[in-house]
């Protein structure tokens, strides 16, 4: 979803009926709240808006999770897409947390409930902003330690052996914005003639070349994208590619570039969006927003297991709340978790 790349990843199916989180009982009992005491989250629900594509339903499913069992919340998780939501959000408060929007995708509508102070990002979704790249994988990584960025692509011994004397870089397809970067960018490093580029005709394309040669333990590179499945199913390691050049990019971007410079890709925002209400009515939740940014490589492990048959993003949720404390303790905050010990 960044704006080079035309596809981010496969999107389960729509939601065809709201989605409701059933509050633990000692969570619906909590809801009597002793006089002198503030409400828990405001007094009201706390609808969670469920995008249609899996990151952002898993990251939904556990959020649900953590504000009831922690803070006490009747917690309400809806079906949403970027722009509907963060208009609903705007006008009405509800749902009043969207914790995967990629604001330039819905810019305009981003940009109205800000000035309108309606809406209002509470933290990163994620530790990383950067979300394309040339990845290579976990077995070639560990054999060539030193190959960790772009130099060593021309000059390294990682590919010396090669069958056919190129290694090949699986870029995406030829009417992906990525492709011309991708191109462009093996112009600029000067690799023409140490890999073949290869340009699948679509996702599915993609996704097979790449299980082959991982399966043949070939080297090779590949471009992709997260959080996505296959970084973690086959142990991707991003190349540094350098610092971000705008103006780099800019003719990188262009199939006519005529002269080509090394430049990253653009990093991307993506924000825990919350309604304005929030922040007045239920700081303490606000509170847990604002730490409740994921390590980006968790969550290509997330969308791994939502792969497997028979998962859910209910499923990998709960499995996420009872093993990963050390990653959402931070989150929850101490007061609230000795809380929930009390109770």
């Amino acid at each position: 979803m960044a704006p080079v790349l035309t596809v981010l990843c496969a999107t389960l199916s729509p939601v065809a009926a709201q989605q409701g989180f059933t509050v633990l009982d000692e969570a619906q009992d909590a809801l009597t709240v002793p006089q002198g005491e503030a409400a828990p989250c405001g007094g009201r629900p706390l609808a969670i808006a469920r995008m249609q594509w899996p990151s952002a339903a898993v990251l939904a499913e556990i959020h649900a999770r953590l504000l009831a069992r922690h803070f006490d919340c009747e917690v309400q998780v809806v079906p949403g897409d970027m722009a509907g939501s963060g208009s609903a959000m705007a006008a009405t408060g509800q749902p009043a947390v969207a914790p995967e929007l990629w604001i330039a995708r819905i810019a305009d509508v981003w940009n109205q409930a800000v000035e309108t102070q309606t809406v209002r990002a509470a933290a990163n979704t994620y530790d990383m902003q950067v979300f394309e790249g040339w990845y290579i994988p976990g077995y070639l990584a560990e054999q060539h330690p030193d190959l960790t960025g772009t130099a060593a692509l021309a000059t390294g011994p990682a590919f010396d052996a090669t069958q056919g004397g190129r290694a090949r870089f699986i870029s995406c397809p030829p009417d992906w914005g990525c492709a011309i970067i991708n191109r462009n960018l093996v112009a600029a490093l000067g690799l023409e003639d140490r890999f073949e580029l290869v340009e699948p005709a679509n996702r599915f394309e993609m996704d097979r070349l790449i299980a082959e040669a991982v399966s043949r333990r070939e080297a090779f590179v590949a471009y992709y994208w997260a959080p996505n499945a296959v970084i973690d199913q086959f142990g991707f390691k991003r190349l540094d590619l350098g610092a971000y050049d705008a103006e780099a990019m800019q003719c990188l971007a262009d199939a006519e570039c005529a002269a080509p410079a090394v430049s990253d890709f653009p990093a991307e925002t993506v924000v825990v969006a919350l309604a304005e209400w929030v922040f007045d009515e239920a700081p303490r939740v606000a509170g847990y927003f604002q730490r409740a940014s994921l390590p980006l490589a968790e969550m290509d492990k997330l969308l791994a297991e939502i792969g497997t048959s028979g998962a859910t993003p209910e499923a990998v949720a709960e499995r996420f709340v009872a093993e990963k404390a050390d990653i959402w303790s931070a989150w929850v905050g101490a007061e609230s978790q000795e809380g929930q010990a009390s109770d």
